[in-house]
């Protein structure tokens, strides 16, 4: 396989980050990513018999689950955060076409697997679901509980709502799009220093192809990869999928609020009715302490 030309983002950029302590993980042994080095979180006891598998979406990354992670890791249990190719202390291919459905996805399964991770609750948001959600049917009983907030999964069968669309146009204008201005409009109270920290991995422009993809690959039309594995996931949870189900909803998201979660609600069995986090948007992380404190509740592991 061709090496892959890629960009690292300096170390000293993730110097005393707001609230966030972590050790730095890395792998760079990853089947097909071979001379990639990505980043994960690995917290708590790593004997842990439950693992919470985190995974950040578009633009943010593991630094998003900062505020969750502690309360599960308090609990007993081993939390386990990744940042995809082209996010946070990962390398970043400089090719935007690198960035496909199927190269994010594969890098998911290599990764768990090369960790060997097992007995995983789901945590998922906005492109940690799109992709995490097609996961169980491949991982079988590797995949225990799921905690699903602000998330879909998209088939392309319906048009694409009018939220996204305008996301994906101002993306598609800002290619050096000003990622800490932007989390700084969608989080209500974000400090400056926390806004630095979404803005650290991305030195310049050229450390964005991953940021400036993600919104063109969404499965918005039938034939777009990624749209019939979407719903080959969407009919297997719908048939096979039986263990438990947490939900929680930021109410003030225009893309995937209320309306997106519920229809996915729908289609799980056994999902309850969400908690619904009035002040919340895209990035309900931000209010992630009492989502994850309820979610250990409701899952009989607090």
């Amino acid at each position: 396989m061709a090496t892959i030309e890629a960009l690292r983002t300096p170390e000293e950029r993730f110097t005393d980050l707001e609230g966030y302590d972590f050790t730095p993980n890395y792998v760079e042994d990853l089947p097909g990513y071979e001379g990639l080095r990505l980043h994960y979180i690995d917290a708590g006891d790593d004997h842990a018999q439950e693992v919470f598998l985190c995974l950040h979406g578009e633009p943010s990354w593991s630094y998003l689950y900062r505020k969750m992670g502690p309360i599960f890791s308090a609990a007993g249990h081993r939390v386990v955060a990744p940042d995809f190719f082209g996010f946070g202390r990962s390398d970043k291919p400089v090719s935007d076409a690198t960035y496909t459905f199927d190269f994010h996805r594969r890098s998911l399964l290599a990764f768990i697997e090369r960790l060997q991770l097992t007995n995983l609750t789901l945590v998922v948001q906005d492109w940690g679901g799109i992709l995490g959600l097609t996961l169980p049917m491949q991982l079988g009983e590797r995949v225990s509980r799921l905690l699903l907030m602000n998330t879909g999964l998209p088939t392309g069968e319906g048009p694409p709502s009018d939220g996204f669309i305008a996301w994906r146009d101002h993306c598609r204008a800002h290619p050096d799009l000003d990622v800490g201005a932007l989390m700084a409009r969608s989080i209500e109270g974000l400090g400056e220093r926390e806004r630095a920290a979404y803005d650290a991995p991305f030195p310049d422009a050229r450390y964005k192809a991953g940021v400036r993809r993600f919104p063109e690959i969404v499965p918005i039309t039938p034939i777009m990869s990624g749209a019939e594995l979407c719903k080959r996931a969407q009919g297997w949870l719908a048939t096979h999928w039986r263990g438990p189900v947490f939900m929680a909803v930021g109410m003030k998201d225009p893309v995937l609020g209320p309306a997106v979660m519920e229809q996915l609600r729908r289609g799980i069995p056994g999902c309850p009715p969400p908690l619904e986090v009035p002040d919340g948007g895209h990035f309900v992380q931000e209010h992630g302490e009492g989502i994850a404190r309820a979610a250990l509740e409701a899952f009989g592991l607090d």
